[in-house]
């Protein structure tokens, strides 16, 4: 297992992370998604440890916090010394009937990760992460909140998760004039099959030194070669029948497994770890978030990560999942390349 300094910061995480999503769930979305109780949720939690994880991530709005709870218990029941792992969790969606008890205003934010300390029974959050974008409060409000909490002692580091790259520049803008603690990482879906945040999102997160966590690498089981392109499942089960999420432009990505299948028979693996050794193949990447219901699914993740591509596979897989080019991006290109040919081509001053 490797470790990568989250962002722009001293904390090293494991490339992969130990997701919680299906930590508790019962009716609706959050059964659909996963059930996992205590004995089952400590048992997943002791193979990620052992194999070297060393970084949690979960959110209030799991399972209406009861992910939280079974994770802090599952850190307690395995006596897991609190510096040894990091935590993350987020903070966003709905925690009540009332128009106050969601978003990222001041309130929601302080009042939430208080509640989030006790749940996890922790004394502190590592990663405290803004989990959407909320358009009614400003972002100016939620980063001073964020800042709260990171100067009271209560959260060491701030993230956000599905924002657009100007929600994060202009985060960036805010905290730097007004001396808050910054952005240091972008929770954000990215898979082979859905390379949409490399047009704007992984140029910014390169240039501000933003960490990247992926969530849904295998894009909700559809990477993991058990669909057909009828969308069913071979073993007549899966994610995807139940909750298909999130979108995927399905031929796309049937063309992706397409090159995905001889490469996992030349490793001797399957396409789920190829996918997923690809994502850790990416250098924006700093952590992968795996979530899964049995131990067998969380071992054949964790395996990926000693998936070594060569630079033909590489190439390979990146032909047949390469965005389509969009403008500006095309013209971009096109007029910068003089540019970069002229420094890569320029004599020395020495010469």
């Amino acid at each position: 297992m490797k470790y990568n300094p989250l962002g722009q910061t001293g904390l090293l995480v494991s490339e992969l992370c130990l997701g919680t999503m299906t930590f508790g769930g019962s009716d609706g979305i959050w059964g659909q998604i996963g059930s996992l109780q205590q004995q089952q949720a400590d048992e997943l939690l002791r193979v990620a440890l052992d194999a070297g994880i060393n970084f949690i991530d979960t959110a209030n709005v799991y399972a209406a916090g009861h992910s939280e709870e079974i994770t802090g218990q599952a850190l307690r029941n395995l006596g897991v010394a609190r510096d040894d792992v990091v935590i993350a969790t987020k903070v966003l969606g709905p925690m009540g009937s009332g128009p106050n008890a969601r978003g990222a205003s001041r309130a929601h934010i302080l009042a939430q990760a208080r509640a989030s300390l006790k749940r996890l029974q922790i004394e502190h959050i590592d990663l405290y992460q803004i989990h959407g974008f909320d358009p009614l409060t400003p972002i100016e409000e939620t980063m001073e909140a964020l800042d709260i909490l990171v100067r009271s002692g209560d959260v060491r580091y701030i993230g956000v998760s599905n924002w657009a790259a100007w929600h994060i520049a202009k985060a960036l803008g805010i905290s730097e004039r007004k001396n808050l603690a910054p952005i240091r990482s972008l929770q954000a879906y990215y898979t082979i099959a859905g390379r949409d945040i490399e047009r704007e999102i992984v140029p910014l997160l390169t240039s501000e030194q933003v960490g990247l966590m992926v969530w849904s690498p295998l894009a909700g089981g559809l990477l993991s070669g058990k669909y057909n392109r009828d969308g069913a499942s071979s073993s007549g089960d899966g994610r995807r029948a139940r909750f298909d999420f999130p979108p995927v432009n399905r031929d796309r990505a049937f063309d992706v497994i397409d090159a995905m299948r001889p490469i996992a028979t030349v490793h001797g693996c399957s396409v789920a770890q190829i996918a997923l050794a690809w994502l850790l193949h990416q250098k924006v990447v700093t952590s992968v978030i795996a979530g899964a219901k049995r131990t067998e699914q969380l071992q054949d993740n964790i395996a990926s990560v000693g998936i070594v591509l060569s630079a033909d596979e590489l190439s390979r897989l990146d032909a047949v999942s390469v965005l389509p080019a969009e403008y500006p991006g095309w013209m971009i290109d096109r007029q910068s390349a003089y540019r970069a040919g002229a420094v890569a081509g320029a004599p020395s001053q020495n010469s």
